[in-house]
């Protein structure tokens, strides 16, 4: 059945007609069942549901049984190998599309262990770039506002060098170190000093204003910087769900191909068995029975159709000859003029009761 042979003409052929035609069908199943496998797992990837992965393989492993089972069925021994060639040329393209399609889910499978490093490093990369992505939109900000502070800063610093430079001229003018060079408090010693006290108090209220505005400067970039851990953050879930088929496939091609060219090959031998080993085998008995069955109900439907012209032919003929004899029977002539004389007597009849009516 899985081999798509008439199982009726089967059933009468050798046992080594039977036997050829179960392996063809085991392979057609086999693959079918291995495209199942392979779907189930690549759509369990996409899904992330067992029973939806599941269903739909199971779904995509009868198509491709069907395709499978269709492409083998439809291929017919001739007595050309050339023409048997060029009849299985487009199967055998159809088979290398269902091969590729079978092996890649199970590549992925195999080699899991090194796709998932591979799709680490990618994951590390994806988020060191995230993180500078992130950072090129709050950086610019928080580099402005530190640099606000560091201007508040230099200007304590600033108004400090002044005080201290005050401090050290009214202490050098007590000692008589400079300024009159006269040791005692004296009038100039006086006016240093309050020059210096005036400048300590405008220091200390330097401080205090420029201390709130840093306080305030402070707290907005934190602000940012919070805003930033929580951007890198949330966008961190999307980098570590990045292990889809494409990405998995993309990583996969990343791999020495060597290894996924050989299962490739294994998975094109399996698909393309049937194909030749039908085109390979020599005609055998089911195919002469089957071909005889075909003769047959071709010869049997060109007879039907020979006999239908033939039947319509001569009834053609007898018609005529029956309708050419009737044309000389004054019998049917005479009533033919009796019935045509009574239709005319009727129009005359209708015509004069509607111009009676028209005239009043």
């Amino acid at each position: 059945m899985c081999s798509g042979a008439d199982t009726n003409i089967l059933k009468n052929s050798s046992k080594a007609e039977q036997i050829k035609f179960i392996g063809i069908g085991g392979t057609v199943f086999f693959t079918a069942v291995m495209a199942t496998i392979a779907a189930s797992y690549a759509l369990f990837t996409v899904f992330n549901n067992y029973y939806s992965a599941i269903f739909f393989g199971i779904i995509w492993g009868l198509l491709i049984f069907n395709l499978d089972r269709f492409i083998v069925s439809t291929i017919k021994k001739s007595t050309s190998k050339w023409q048997e060639i060029a009849q299985v040329t487009p199967r055998i393209i159809l088979a290398i599309i269902i091969a590729v399609v079978i092996s890649k889910p199970l590549e992925m499978k195999i080699f899991e262990k090194e796709i998932n490093q591979v799709l680490l490093q990618k994951k590390n990369d994806l988020t060191l770039a995230n993180k500078q992505q992130v950072a090129t939109l709050f950086t610019p900000e928080i580099q402005k506002k530190q640099k606000e502070i560091e201007q508040l800063k230099q200007e304590i610093n600033t108004k400090e060098t002044e005080t201290n430079n005050l401090y050290e001229t009214y202490i050098a003018e007590a000692e008589g170190r400079k300024g009159t060079k006269l040791i005692g408090k004296g009038p100039v010693y006086k006016e240093k000093r309050e020059k210096h006290d005036a400048t300590l108090a405008e220091l200390q209220q330097l401080k205090t204003n420029n201390q709130a505005k840093i306080n305030q400067i402070e707290n907005e970039i934190t602000t940012l910087q919070t805003q930033q851990n929580n951007q890198v953050v949330a966008s961190q879930p999307i980098i570590d769900n990045f292990d889809g088929l494409m990405a998995r496939i993309n990583a996969l091609n990343k791999l020495p191909w060597l290894p996924s060219f050989f299962i490739f090959l294994l998975f094109l031998a399996i698909e393309t068995a049937p194909i030749f080993s039908k085109l390979i085998a020599s005609k055998g008995e089911y195919d002469y029975k089957f071909q005889d069955h075909e003769n047959a109900v071709k010869s049997w439907i060109i007879q039907k159709e020979k006999q239908r012209s033939n039947l319509a032919h001569a009834e053609t003929s007898l018609n005529n000859d029956i309708y050419n004899e009737l044309e000389n029977e004054k019998e049917i002539y005479n009533y033919k003029k009796q019935k045509a004389q009574s239709i005319l007597q009727l129009q005359a009849d209708a015509f004069y009761k509607a111009q009676k009516k028209v005239i009043g």
